[in-house]
């Protein structure tokens, strides 16, 4: 492939952003309070078998759901509002660079996605290496789930709720999904109670496959809910729709005029399979049973089932320009370079281009650089420096983002690329996926890319994806800092990516987690949880992974993070429940449930 095409698909020019105070956030605080909701008389709050409980096939008179809908009309706002707060909303409005800083920095660091260049924070504390513990940072990624389940929980215990069932349905699949990301963050969590609207400690912690389990089976539910909508009268189909498309921030349904539920039955399914994938290892039997149930009754398999919060139609753009443009909080890690680079694919076309054609700047500042400006990552561990300036803080002038290829990127809950890779390895399980490992990890590459499906920019670079899709050997690479402070290290991927049925299940499990990795980005929660789960990709070892808890040896990887907690109540909850519930010490070397210290196969 010629440079020259990627300069033509992505021509580009830059703006410069100034520098801002980074980590100006407040401490994460929940957007709305239970308790600031005017209870109406005869509603229900912690009946949790009534809120398990979805009963899809009662019937209902256009007075009642009318009346349902009047007395629900303030929680269907804090509905809409939770979806923001699932990527880093606040204040009741669409993600925002702050908020989201907090939410996602420190999986992104484990995930070697990227690294935070410079140490100090004028609203938070030092992150002086990839595995420091600090509470400011090991918070931030619980706040998703405590911002949305205020939103949420007060709806699902509203007694008015059961005459709509579909909305209930709808907030108990959002509960789930923000339940599942936070239990496989920290291993454990008050999910229970939490549901049930409790608000006043103690909590009681419940173990992780308690969670996934009862989590399953309110996605069963919930899916025969969606399914059976469409037998209902047509009065109310048109009511219930009116509603779910007044309170949807997340699926493009109207954009594709999709007029039934038939998305959000397939996010939840999609739900159900990345969470028998998860359990694999920990409860192999019942993994496939989950996994078969839910392809068999239907997951994400096209573009326009896709799950995100869409710049393009909240008109602003992906955090993460402002975070690496603006503020210089985020640059490249060696590894994901390395990984983009052994393997050319076109993200890192513009390595040695000034204002190229992919997803990477090149180096910029005044770095020496061997042959000239290309794109280089800090080795995730490395001492950086203090500063947001190149003058004061050589690691700034690391490479970053291409904030105008990164403006309009999705902020994906789930994409067609990562069901396709889910059922590339079910299939390489010999599970039941609808088809081979071949073809869903090479149609999970063909729409893995960072934009927006069915776009020119995703349908450009879905072209330049098809000869990557050849690559049969990775190239040579060494990866040389050019500050001199870490040793040379030569690339850790001796995989292609050409798929070869006559790889071992070993190396075809690795194409497959590898590729998924790359479309993951920059989900760090996921793609972290993919890392611990099955070692893949391989990625260089972190660095002074003693300045972490003292729990892990060097060449570990982060199992967990700390409990997020640390006022008086919350601290007695997790040494009563908390603890036994996680089976371990509260260290980042404990394992969570799922991550079974054992082969893949």
């Amino acid at each position: 492939m010629k440079k020259k095409q990627y300069i033509a698909i992505f021509a580009l020019t830059f703006g410069v952003m100034g520098l801002q105070s980074c980590l100006d956030y407040d401490q994460p605080t929940d957007d709305f309070n239970p308790n600031e909701i005017s209870i109406d008389d005869g509603d229900i709050l912690g009946d949790i078998d009534r809120v398990n409980r979805i009963d899809y096939q009662a019937e209902f008179t256009s007075e009642e759901v009318d009346a349902a809908a009047n007395k629900l009309s303030s929680y269907l706002g804090m509905v809409k509002t939770a979806q923001y707060n699932m990527r880093g909303g606040k204040d009741k409005k669409p993600p925002v660079s702050h908020a989201y800083q907090l939410n996602y920095t420190l999986s992104e660091v484990y995930a070697q996605y990227s690294v935070v260049p410079h140490k100090d924070f004028l609203y938070g504390s030092e992150l002086i290496s990839s595995y420091q513990v600090s509470p400011s940072w090991n918070n931030g990624g619980n706040s998703p789930f405590t911002s949305s389940r205020v939103g949420l929980t007060p709806l699902l215990n509203h007694v008015a709720v059961d005459t709509i069932p579909e909305v209930k349905a709808i907030a108990l699949l959002l509960y789930n999904y923000a339940a599942i990301e936070n239990v496989d963050l920290y291993g454990t969590m008050p999910y229970n109670d939490f549901k049930k609207n409790k608000i006043d400690p103690p909590f009681v912690y419940d173990d992780m496959k308690t969670i996934y389990t009862e989590a399953k089976a309110n996605i069963d539910d919930i899916v025969k809910c969606f399914r059976y909508f469409d037998s209902k009268p047509e009065w109310y189909k048109q009511k219930v729709r009116s509603i779910v498309n007044s309170l949807d921030e997340i699926t493009s349904d109207k954009k594709h005029g999709i007029a039934n539920l038939e998305t959000w039955a397939r996010f939840a399914n999609s739900l159900k399979l990345r969470m028998a994938m998860h359990i694999v290892k920990a409860e192999p039997v019942m993994a496939k049973q989950w996994a078969e149930e839910a392809v068999k009754d239907g997951v994400i398999d096209d573009l326009k089932y896709e799950i995100g919060i869409y710049p393009s139609k909240f008109g602003g753009s992906h955090p993460l320009v402002e975070i690496s443009e603006g503020w210089s909080d985020l640059r490249l890690s060696a590894s994901f370079v390395s990984l983009i680079k052994s393997l050319q694919h076109p993200y890192g076309y513009s390595l040695f281009m000034k204002n190229g054609g992919a997803l990477f700047n090149e180096s910029t500042g005044q770095i020496n650089v061997e042959q000239g400006a290309e794109v280089i990552g800090i080795r995730s561990g490395s001492y950086i420096g203090k500063g947001q300036e190149y003058a004061s803080n050589q690691y700034i002038g690391f490479s970053r983002l291409n904030s105008l290829m990164m403006d309009q990127a999705p902020l994906y809950l789930f994409k067609l690329a990562e069901i396709d890779f889910l059922r590339a390895e079910g299939a390489l399980r010999n599970w039941d996926m609808g088809g081979t490992p071949e073809f869903f990890y090479n149609r999970g590459i063909d729409n893995s890319s960072i934009f927006e499906g069915q776009t020119a920019n995703a349908e450009q670079m879905k072209a330049l994806l098809a000869p990557y899709k050849e690559v049969a050997a990775p190239v040579a690479y060494t990866y040389k800092d050019p500050t001199g402070t870490t040793p040379d290290i030569e690339s850790v991927t001796k995989i292609g990516v050409k798929w070869n049925n006559n790889d071992s299940q070993e190396t075809k499990l690795e194409k497959i987690i590898t590729q998924k990795y790359i479309a993951l980005y920059p989900n760090g929660m996921e793609a972290w949880g993919e890392m611990r789960r099955t070692g893949y990709p391989k990625v260089f070892p972190v660095l002074n992974v003693g300045d972490g808890d003292g729990s892990l040896k060097q060449g570990d990887l982060v199992r967990r993070m700390l409990f997020p907690n640390d006022d008086d109540a919350s601290l007695k909850d997790i040494q009563t429940t908390g603890l036994k519930a996680l089976g371990g010490a509260d260290q980042q070397a404990t394992r969570v449930w799922w991550d079974v210290n054992k082969s893949n196969f």
